[in-house]
């Protein structure tokens, strides 16, 4: 929990790692298209769960929230409530992926304020530094809320450098919600030494990248992003908890 990218290699690395189970969440993939692919590279060894991280807030106030069994469709840049809100209604596990991480993240003061919507707070995130896991594992002991670990692998050789074991099986979406939302029994892993940190070292700057010639081409040359609330293929259904 989670993953940013799926084809044949990333399956394959993930199946040499030993993983059971990858939650996939691509950035401004609608969710019947990231449902779809996740079924194409799932099979008996590797389950593949479709999931959003919602960006909440506009561009210059963005709050990530990853919700996990989702039925239907729920844009980025709506507020902190409306998405909390749409993710109660659909009975969906709601994350906080990298809190107080530069400026995408929940605040502890946000965290302690929404903790009935939320129930699990990432505690190790491989592409982040110590300093931000250490404040990941402060807040999850302040909220009194069990924590995740993810490679939050936006590039193929981060797979299987961080994961999630489970006090039970996982065999389909609905048993990794109920786990999460029973706040079931865990515990975070992630691999060590030279290779991991210099792995994380490459993730962290390729979020460089993610916020300078990406948010251009995003914003400036690839037109309506397809998770914009003011998509048709929202019709209109979020206009009133729209910020963007």
């Amino acid at each position: 929990m989670h993953v940013k990218i799926l084809d044949e290699q990333v399956v394959s690395r993930a199946k040499a790692r030993g993983l059971d189970v990858l939650v996939y969440a691509p950035h401004f993939v609608r969710l019947p298209d990231i449902r779809a692919r996740a079924e194409r590279f799932s099979d008996d060894e590797l389950l593949v769960v479709p999931a959003r991280e919602v960006f909440t807030g506009s561009w210059h106030n963005r709050k990530h929230l990853l919700a996990i069994g989702l039925s239907d469709p729920v844009p980025d840049f709506i507020s902190l409530d409306g998405a909390l809100d749409e993710f109660d209604r659909q009975e969906a596990a709601t994350l906080v992926p990298h809190p107080e991480l530069l400026t995408v993240s929940l605040s502890a003061d946000d965290i302690a304020r929404y903790r009935e919507h939320i129930h699990a707070i990432e505690t190790y995130n491989a592409k982040a530094f110590s300093r931000h896991n250490r404040r990941g594992r402060e807040i999850a002991r302040e909220t009194n809320l069990p924590g995740f670990g993810s490679s939050y692998a936006h590039l193929r050789g981060s797979i299987g450098e961080a994961w999630t074991e489970f006090d039970r099986d996982i065999g389909s979406e609905a048993d990794l919600v109920d786990a999460l939302r029973e706040r079931a029994e865990r515990r975070i892993v992630r691999r060590a030494g030279l290779s991991h940190t210099l792995r994380g070292a490459v993730e962290f700057a390729h979020l460089g990248y993610e916020n300078s010639w990406g948010k251009i081409d995003r914003l400036l040359l690839s037109g309506m992003e397809p998770t914009h609330p003011s998509h048709i293929a929202y019709d209109g259904r979020f206009d009133d908890v729209s910020v963007y």
